[in-house]
């Protein structure tokens, strides 16, 4: 992931339990060195505006399955680039989605879900359209206040505000985009969103994911390199092509 203000980078028991996670989140169990990053999982990519004006025809034909693009960030920030790309990526065949960047000492959580759902966070239960998504990460601007200055109770219900406003707002709770050392460190490895969101999971560099955070025990999406084939980021979808249009669709 990016923020976009200047150039600099940032960044699923027994069956019965099992089958269940997978219904909601469309993930399976972290895949082996063997299978991660090759190919048999849908791939996919994330950008922003630092991607600019994307070919999504050949982003298509070298492989892409499905795209999450940067729409808002705060209540302050709209991605310039965000309609030619999330509008383009459709016109291409891929199901898509919007992400938003979290900067929980701005506002409320509410106040971002709202700003970011007017801004294109929507969803649609049209198989084309990905569920909103909450990129929640270390502070970009004051590396003296990584957590943003919140204690991990308030960080918790931080999330869980933007979350119930999304959730209110289109029908869906978002994705949420985090790695497991900032989880941990700011929210104390909260357990209170696992059985219910998605799992977008960033670990760059190695063969899978590793220890998944709060409760999570499948993963969405895995976030696996900033560079590749793709413009941007580098993501996977952890089931089949159709698991992951039955995702989109919210079933």
């Amino acid at each position: 992931m990016a923020r976009d203000r200047s150039s600099t980078r940032r960044r699923a028991g027994v069956l019965a339990a099992a089958l269940s996670a997978l219904a909601l989140t469309g993930a399976h169990a972290p895949p082996t060195e063997a299978s991660a990053p090759r190919p048999g999982l849908p791939r996919g990519h994330d950008v922003s505006s630092h991607q600019k004006r994307v070919d999504w025809r050949s982003v298509r034909a070298k492989g892409a399955r499905f795209a999450y693009v940067k729409a808002t960030e705060s209540t302050t920030y709209r991605n310039p680039y965000f309609t030619g790309q999330y509008d383009g990526a459709r016109r291409a065949g891929l199901i898509r989605g919007a992400y938003h960047f979290a900067l929980p000492d701005r506002s409320s959580g509410a106040a971002q879900a709202a700003y970011f759902v007017r801004h294109g966070g929507d969803w649609r239960a049209d198989g084309r359209t990905l569920p909103p998504a909450l990129d929640i990460e270390y502070n970009p601007y004051d590396k003296r206040h990584k957590c943003y200055g919140l204690s991990r109770r308030r960080m918790v219900r931080w999330v869980r505000s933007f979350s119930d406003e999304v959730r209110r707002e289109t029908g869906r709770r978002p994705v949420i985009y985090t790695t497991t050392n900032w989880w941990t460190a700011c929210t104390g490895d909260s357990r209170a969103f696992s059985a219910d969101h998605a799992l977008w999971i960033a670990s760059h560099g190695s063969a899978d994911p590793g220890r998944l955070p709060g409760g999570w025990r499948y993963w969405t999406f895995w976030q696996h390199g900033t560079k590749g084939r793709l413009p941007g980021d580098q993501d996977l979808f952890g089931g089949s092509s159709a698991r992951l249009r039955t995702f989109a669709r919210g079933r």
